[in-house]
């Protein structure tokens, strides 16, 4: 997946397109992330020590990583992704790194 933890994305399908977060969990399995502050949906919960009261708890639910694009850091703005290998001076392994399409610029991990 092109998208990783604590990478900033915008919402580019339902109810919620167009607001801006941080990813906090990424499920590659199922291809869903979890977006902080985005696609809130309630959960039922009855008594138990860590909640005594029970009632209705408000959390975000995971979303397909189709309906996400990442913020390239230098402008801001949706971008794509692409994968490219840096070659390390001096020795013969090589390392995957992502660069935005839209500035060329190395996104951080």
């Amino acid at each position: 997946m092109k998208i990783k933890k604590n990478d900033q994305v915008i919402v580019l399908a339902g109810n919620d397109k167009g607001m801006k977060g941080k990813v906090l969990k990424v499920f590659p399995e199922r291809q869903r992330v979890i977006v902080e502050g985005i696609n809130f949906i309630k959960k039922h919960s009855r008594p138990s020590q860590s909640l005594p009261q029970g009632g209705i708890v408000k959390k975000e639910a995971p979303l397909h990583v189709s309906n996400v694009m990442l913020i390239d850091p230098k402008t801001n703005e949706p971008t794509r992704v692409r994968y490219d290998f840096l070659q390390k001076e001096g020795k013969k392994s090589r390392q995957k790194v992502r660069y935005s399409k839209k500035s060329g610029e190395l996104i951080p991990d």
